[in-house]
């Protein structure tokens, strides 16, 4: 009984050192545990605890058992750290087990060395730490009992040489102490790799999950950060229609509508705080609807000047025992006032283009009987005394004039399509030269070509082009006096082709500069109004555009860009 006590203590002392490993993380929050873990101070602290282990183990043999046959249970401990740890902490651990043989055994002896600290086994147990990570947990198992049961054969022998009286190794007591030893350190080793393959489980599961959480974290962030990057009011809410949570840009919107309105002011309240009271039964029934129904549906609501498009779209849970379950439902929330006051406008567009083209139809139909009449006057101004020639020549001007008002007009109401090939704009501007030259030498006028040598060919109707050309030109002309100097320049910025026409009259005044495009607006005596108007029809119609830059007495210039 007595040697049965003995072995029992010595099986508690070998097997503490894999026990003792939580204690010495007892007192560490989480975070700190995992990051002593990833430092690999785990294994330091297994080393720590077997080497007590070892110490204890060691100190009972010689000191404090009652066995005929003192041998140390210190050699499990050193063989597990050599199986799991490091080889610099098995190295350092199995030097320091021959040290406290060293320190305790006295007088020492060559048969005791060898029996207590399992010297001869160490080649065997560092050979099979190679492979013995890679085992699975059986193999493992009979790799330790069978490293075990080698060691203490070893010992048993070395003992058995020791002895110098009579043999004792064929006595009861002897067998059963052996067999005391052999049981107990197979216990203990069998139990420390178990702790410890559960130690290391845990410890896997933990970094599994740590891994998923931070997985999670930052999937998470990139969702909230995708949603906030959405140019969309985006909101969910729970089965009983709460909101959960809204994205920046639904909280801006929120905040627009509803003044010092903040995120945790929406969450928590129902959803039909983002309409008016008069369509917040429309909106529960939608999300109920999607709640209840799966059902997507849309609304158009108001919220003052503003109108928006609402969709409510289910949201579902994809768990195992709910498949498919819905757990609420998102709000998708547009603010469409600009695209319906587009919508508005392409209506009235619609409506003035059906009004412009019946009046050019109209107009088109006046031209004929004006030319009937003009004829007949000038039968009657023949046949009339040449007293009356003044009064039908006034008529015969103001229906010419009419008639010029009607071609401008119509060519202002045509919408057709500019067929367009690539052309040279200097060449249109050559072409109109002795045109132009011929009316400013009958108004004593000059005129300048600043034509750029880099222009590119562009897309252009040459006789549209022309038309602009020519009514820009004639309206420098006309609104400068003699020795008036008309410039027309050619230049390439960026990605465009400038041309601009430039005349040294008087200017036009600041007032007058917004309205020049609008079609009868004129600051001509005898002008239609309609020529600026034809021109920036043109142009638009050749992707373009058209400015003017003015100052009093210091002349204007209309600058047209055409698109390369």
């Amino acid at each position: 009984m007595v040697a049965l006590k003995d072995i029992l203590i010595q099986v508690l002392l070998a097997g503490s050192a894999v026990f003792l490993i939580p204690l010495f993380h007892l007192g560490l929050t989480r975070q700190a545990a995992a990051k002593l873990e990833r430092a690999g101070m785990t294994q330091i602290s297994f080393a720590a605890t077997s080497m007590v282990s070892m110490l204890l183990c060691l100190l009972f043999a010689y000191y404090a058992s009652s066995v005929s046959v003192p041998i140390s249970m210190g050699i499990v401990p050193l063989t597990l750290v050599i199986l799991y740890c490091k080889p610099r902490i098995g190295i350092m651990l199995s030097l320091l087990h021959i040290f406290f043989y060293f320190l305790f055994a006295h007088p020492y002896n060559l048969f005791e060395f060898l029996l207590q600290t399992g010297v001869l086994l160490y080649p065997i147990v560092w050979l099979s730490a190679k492979r013995f990570k890679h085992y699975t947990r059986s193999r493992k198992m009979g790799t330790i009992i069978a490293l075990i049961t080698a060691e203490l054969a070893v010992a048993s022998v070395l003992y058995i040489l020791s002895v110098e009286s009579e043999p004792i190794f064929f006595t009861v007591e002897w067998v059963m102490i052996f067999l005391g030893y052999l049981i107990g350190a197979i216990i203990a080793g069998s139990l420390s790799m178990l702790w410890i393959e559960h130690m290391q489980h845990h410890r896997g599961l933990e970094q599994h999950l740590s891994e998923v959480h931070h997985r999670y974290i930052a999937e998470t962030e990139k969702l909230n950060q995708i949603l906030n990057a959405v140019p969309l009011s985006i909101a969910t809410v729970d089965k009983e229609g709460t909101v959960q949570f809204v994205n920046d840009t639904m909280e801006q919107t929120a905040r627009d509508q509803l003044p010092c309105t903040t995120t945790p002011d929406l969450i928590g309240h129902p959803a039909s705080q983002f309409v008016e009271q008069a369509q917040a039964d429309k909106m529960e029934s939608g999300i109920q609807k999607a709640i209840v129904h799966g059902e997507v549906s849309g609304l158009t609501v108001r919220y003052g000047s503003h109108v928006f498009q609402s969709r409510t779209v289910p949201l579902y849970s994809f768990s195992k025992e709910f498949p498919r379950e819905v757990t609420g439902a998102m709000l998708i929330i547009q603010d469409i006032t600009e695209l319906e006051m587009l919508r508005s406008e392409l209506d009235n567009v619609d409506r003035l283009s059906l009004v412009g083209q019946m009046a050019a139809s109209i107009t088109h139909e006046v031209r004929n009987p004006m030319a009937v009449v003009r004829g007949f006057l000038q039968l009657m101004q023949e046949k009339s005394p040449q007293s009356l020639d003044h009064y039908y020549r006034i008529v015969l001007e103001e229906l010419d004039r009419a008639n010029s008002i009607i071609n401008d007009f119509l060519s202002l109401a045509q919408n057709r399509i500019a067929e367009k090939e690539e052309s040279q704009l200097h060449d249109i501007i050559h072409e109109l030269s002795p045109l132009l030259w011929a009316d400013a030498n009958l108004r004593g006028q000059s005129i300048e070509f600043n034509l750029a040598h880099n222009v590119p060919k562009l897309h252009l109707n040459s006789k549209e082009i022309k038309q602009v050309v020519l009514n820009l030109a004639r309206n420098g002309m006309e609104a400068m006096n003699e020795k008036g100097v008309l410039t027309l320049e050619t230049r390439l910025v960026d990605d465009t082709v400038e041309l601009c026409v430039r005349d040294t009259g008087p200017g036009i005044p600041p007032g007058k500069h917004e309205k020049l495009f609008e079609p009868f607006f004129t600051t001509k005596a005898k002008g239609t109004g309609l020529g600026l108007s034809m021109c920036l029809s043109i142009v638009e119609r050749h992707n373009g555009s058209i400015t003017v830059e003015s100052e009093e007495n210091q002349g204007t210039t209309f600058k047209v860009t055409f698109q390369r």
